[in-house]
């Protein structure tokens, strides 16, 4: 654990709330989502502690502005606790607020308004501005300064894809966790959800300001960062013309806990794989579609970069795992079937390629599940089979369109039953594993496209139940994403945070979680439970962005 970290003195601040993290106090009995809640949204909290009446006091004057029951005891064996609910939805006024019941205490302080998401929106994409690599970052969150000088300018040797001592670009991109690694695998599910995200919500974000520096004049800010990561992900094909692309680029080992500019160590383009390649066609696809309004010139960049991929890909049908021998940095071995699945659909849906789609549809009806609940890296055809689903282009196979229709709907039914039997609205249900806080939040993804598809209140109020859990209302009572929310995380495995000196950890990140509902510890060395990535992460942007609010010009 990090020496010097005062736990019991970090000042916490979220829209204008201070709170002593680590503070002992009644209202950690009182679970519930500590960014607040949308006005016309349902609103209900989690207590451990019996309890029989309650009401709601505004903070300005005290006074009672809702009075209702408990309901309960409900029990749950995977956190083993006896709890009662408290659901005072019909609290629709915009102001700040606390529960209070007697004999448990008072909550922490809520926000009921609709911005109450907009700011850490902003903090988690954010968030991949303060991950980029090569370049000097800077950013001040709750009075803390954040920033590392440019970082591995060296970046990369060839030796392992056949050229000895031979250097060649591949700088820019994000640093892929809490290492500083980058990895074409795990971009893929990071950069489609994002790419999703602006699909479905690019009005709300449109004109939204991350306070950017200007790399890609003219572009709003949110496909800015993009750019950057695709920038980076050009120069992971191979300079042979062949369309490979290498799986990751790292180091042969894990730096210690030092800043980046301070990784000084040879890093290495790896051999191919046909997983990252076929991730590589659909990103870069992707970006020739949604960057063609803004430069006509690099959409063009990208498109011919993904086609030559996915032509290689189509000339070398085996699935090809990357010879990673002499490395210890992050694996990200997978099986390339879903990947090749989803460039299919890319390609259809940027060029409207006959082939390609035949290509998608063949292989979309061999799948056993259309729509996968439990979804990452590992198997990301739910992006491709959404962007077939959502396509506006003609020529789709009727009965797999409505066979996938039917497939989100229960998947997303089955989502809010799960939630609406945990008793902190968990829609994961009693399932743990590595980084499932990120999978909760990548449930609004299908929640969302569901609600696109047949609109249903309950997918709505099952993402914010998500959102919730991951801001207070689970098994700890606070919040799972670095400085933000009630008592956040201070201590994540990231090397950053462990290295820069700065009391409070690097903002906006949610942590992966625990392997079981009750086993994750705020401790640096903590990896399996309590590192940070970018896959996680866009799942935290896509669900916080389907409720901010358009921002005014």
């Amino acid at each position: 654990m990090l020496q010097g970290k005062r736990w019991s003195m970090i000042l916490v601040l979220l829209c204008g709330v201070v709170t002593v993290a680590g503070a002992s106090d009644d209202s950690t009995a009182i679970r519930l989502n500590s960014l607040g809640f949308l006005p016309d949204m349902p609103k209900k909290a989690t207590l451990t502690t019996q309890g029989s009446d309650f009401s709601v006091r505004r903070v300005t004057d005290d006074a009672v502005v809702y009075s209702g029951k408990l309901t309960g005891p409900h029990q749950q064996q995977d956190v083993g606790q006896e709890v009662w609910f408290a659901d005072f939805s019909e609290v629709n006024t915009s102001g700040r607020y606390v529960l209070d019941v007697p004999g448990v205490g008072r909550s922490i302080e809520f926000p009921v308004g609709g911005d109450v998401y907009d700011f850490a929106f902003s903090a988690a994409m954010r968030g991949f501005y303060l991950w980029r690599c090569g370049t000097a970052v800077e950013g001040v969150h709750n009075g803390n300064r954040y920033a590392h000088a440019a970082c591995h300018l060296d970046d990369a040797w060839q030796d392992y894809i056949g050229f000895p001592n031979a250097k060649r670009d591949g700088t820019q991109g994000w640093h892929d966790a809490g290492d500083y690694g980058k990895y074409t695998v795990c971009a893929g599910v990071t950069v489609g959800t994002l790419f999703m995200a602006w699909d479905h919500f690019h009005e709300q974000l449109k004109g939204r300001s991350l306070e950017l520096p200007d790399t890609a004049p003219g572009w709003p800010d949110f496909l800015k960062e993009l750019k950057w990561e695709i920038d980076w992900l050009l120069k992971m094909q191979y300079p042979d013309g062949s369309g490979k692309v290498s799986h990751k680029l790292t180091r042969l080992d894990f730096s210690g806990f030092i800043m980046p500019e301070d990784d000084k160590e040879k890093r290495y383009f790896t051999d191919w794989g046909s997983a990252a390649t076929a991730d590589f066609t659909a990103m870069t696809a992707m970006a020739a579609r949604h960057f063609k309004p803004y430069d006509p010139n690099y959409a063009e960049k990208c498109l011919a970069a993904a086609k030559t991929s996915y032509a290689f890909l189509q000339a070398n049908p085996a699935d090809k795992r990357p010879d990673l021998t002499g490395f210890s940095t992050g694996g990200y071995g997978t099986s390339d079937p879903d990947d090749r699945l989803w460039a299919a659909a890319e390609m259809w849906e940027t060029t409207g390629d006959a082939p390609a789609l035949a290509d998608f549809e063949t292989r979309a009806k061999a799948l056993r599940r259309l729509i996968e609940a439990d979804w990452d890296w590992g198997n990301v055809s739910n992006l491709g089979v959404l962007t077939y689903l959502f396509s506006q282009r003609p020529g789709r196979d009727p009965e797999l369109v409505e066979r996938i229709r039917t497939a989100l709907k229960e998947t997303a039914d089955q989502i809010v039953e799960q939630a609406g039997r945990d008793v902190y609205a968990r829609p994961l249900g009693g399932r743990y594993y590595w980084g499932c806080n990120g999978d909760v939040a990548r449930q609004a993804v299908i929640l969302q496209a569901a609600h696109k598809l047949s609109p249903r209140p309950e997918y709505l109020h099952t993402i914010l139940d998500a959102v919730g859990h991951l801001f207070g209302r689970n098994y700890y009572g606070r919040s799972f994403v670095t400085g933000l929310g009630h008592r956040p995380p201070m201590y994540p495995h990231d090397r950053r945070s462990g290295a820069d000196g700065v009391e409070a950890p690097w903002p906006g990140y949610v942590i992966g979680g625990g392997h079981r509902a009750t086993d994750w510890k705020d401790e640096q060395d903590d990896y399996r439970t309590n590192e940070i990535a970018i896959n996680w992460q866009a799942a935290l942007v896509y669900a916080l962005a389907g409720f901010v609010q358009p921002e005014a010009n």
